[in-house]
């Protein structure tokens, strides 16, 4: 039967309460499965999603799942409640997505009577909710990843708001008791509740920004280690924005502008490029870099595009992260800071010539080089910013050296907590790639190895020496590292790792 004749066969065929409507005739004319475009078309009919509602990117999964996947996606749309929900489309691909997680789920073990258990609450009170919308004219729209209550029209106010992070939320709240807690410290922004779309709960954490800096600090103050519930007590801090991601595997003749060039046309909102170069090897880089962006946004929308695995730079399968954001020391902290750390260091320059230089502004108690950095302990605070603004960008041995006040050192446990979950996520990344590409990931690399087929990932303290140790990453998915034998650390220069006093 020809296409034609086929669209006029299914505009007479009765659906219940009607004929098919010129919308199915258009989801075929997608593609889409047969009985995937009826269902869709029922639900236009009640008007609870229309065709103008649903965009390319919607159609364009639903394609890629079978008829039964597709249909088990559309119903589920259907028994959710939409109120509040400003795209329709993206909620869609939200459930989509849920689906794909429920089901890689099952093909791992978890057990279907525990991914079908049933929530605690489908949310708060609609009374509430409404209550609160009314007082404050803010808006609320809920995605199956989070719950976002807003102030519309906020563009100006962004320059001058503060956000905090807000932990260990129990499973059963929502934004109605947030909002009114962290209200009273003052006129909010935003707050974003994050969501497990899979239990229909929240995932124990949001992000609530206010208005003023001030009102996120009285926040983080009044409200860490608030017990919200018996024996139930939040964790609260000041959130800082993550505008940077790191990018693996590039080659490492690539000058920084050669880098930023490259990014720039794939991807929007480019400020810096953040490259170490290895001066005793005659490298530009050491086969990564950090990507710095204008928003948290464009950072995100970098990532997930880079990250993609549809997209190689310079004929490379590059390796995309976020770059653990590093906690900043208190100014009144920073003030009392001595020590200064130096790096771009080559292999000539020794302990003595280090101190000869910089002893020039002032005394220095001690010089303490490793590798290709070190650090410098003056006796007087203004000498060590003397110091610091004159031979920041100064020669030494033909390698132009780079000069900064070094971080106080972290607390050990916690950067130890950030390193484990910065090597999980690199395994997941590396194991995850040699399942697309059907690799057995058993190849350990050896010593010989490790210069030819991996790239330099920054420096680690050894647990048994604590001597810092220089750490790798394989440039091929191939090429896989074991747990136990070369452990990534791939942003260690913005860690204490490597500027601790």
């Amino acid at each position: 039967m020809d296409k034609l004749n086929f669209n006029k066969q299914r505009n007479n065929e009765s659906c219940g309460d009607g004929v098919r409507t010129e919308n199915f005739i258009k989801l075929i004319d997608f593609d889409l499965n047969e009985n995937v475009a009826e269902k869709l078309d029922d639900i236009f009919k009640t008007g609870k999603l229309s065709f103008e509602e649903l965009d390319e990117r919607a159609i364009a999964a639903l394609k890629e799942f079978g008829n039964e996947g597709a249909l088990e996606v559309l119903n589920k749309f259907m028994e959710s409640s939409l109120e509040y929900v400003n795209n329709k489309s993206a909620f869609l691909c939200g459930i989509m997505k849920t689906y794909r997680q429920k089901m890689k789920a099952i093909r791992e073990g978890v057990p279907l009577e525990t991914l079908e258990k049933s929530p605690i609450r489908k949310g708060p009170s609609a009374e509430i909710i409404s209550k609160i919308l009314s007082r404050t004219g803010y808006e609320l729209d809920v995605t199956t990843g989070q719950r976002k209550y807003f102030l519309p029209n906020s563009d100006s106010f962004l320059n001058n708001c503060s956000e905090v992070f807000c932990g260990r939320i129990p499973k059963e709240i929502f934004e109605d008791e947030l909002v009114e807690l962290f209200e009273q410290v003052g006129p909010i922004l935003d707050l974003r509740l994050m969501m497990d779309p899979l239990t229909g709960m929240n995932r124990g954490y949001a992000f609530i920004t206010f208005l003023n800096p001030d009102s996120a600090k009285i926040a983080e103050k009044t409200f860490n280690n608030y017990e919200i519930r018996p024996k139930r007590c939040l964790k609260v801090n000041i959130s800082v924005p993550n505008k940077r991601i790191f990018i693996g595997n590039i080659p490492k003749m690539k000058t920084k502008f050669e880098i930023f060039e490259e990014f720039n046309k794939l991807t929007t909102g480019l400020r810096d490029v953040i490259i170490y170069s290895s001066p005793n090897e005659n490298k530009n880089n050491r086969g990564f870099c950090f990507l710095e962006y204008d928003t948290h946004k464009n950072a995100s929308l970098a990532k997930r595009r880079l990250g993609s695995g549809k997209i190689k730079v310079w004929s490379c399968d590059i390796i995309v992260d976020w770059a653990d954001p590093i906690e900043q020391p208190d100014d009144e902290i920073m003030n009392q800071v001595k020590v200064l750390y130096v790096r771009n260091i080559v292999q000539q320059v020794t302990e003595d010539m280090l101190r000869a230089e910089f002893q020039f502004y002032g005394g220095v108690e001690r010089v303490k080089k490793i590798k290709d950095f070190a650090f410098i302990h003056f006796e007087k605070r203004q000498n060590a910013e003397l110091a610091m603004r004159s031979l920041n960008g100064f020669e030494m041995c033909g390698t132009k050296i780079e000069v900064t006040l070094a971080k106080p050192p972290a607390d050990k446990k916690k950067k130890e907590e950030i390193f484990r979950a910065r090597e999980r996520r690199m395994h997941q990344i590396i194991k995850s790639r040699c399942f697309k590409k059907a690799i057995n990931p058993t190849y350990i690399l050896s010593p010989n190895d490790i210069s030819k087929h991996s790239i330099d990932v920054g420096l680690r303290y050894s647990n048994r020496t604590g001597q810092p140790v220089h750490t790798y990453l394989p440039m091929q998915p191939s090429l896989y590292i074991s747990k136990t034998s070369i452990r990534p650390s791939y942003d260690s220069d913005y860690s204490i790792n490597s500027q601790s006093i």
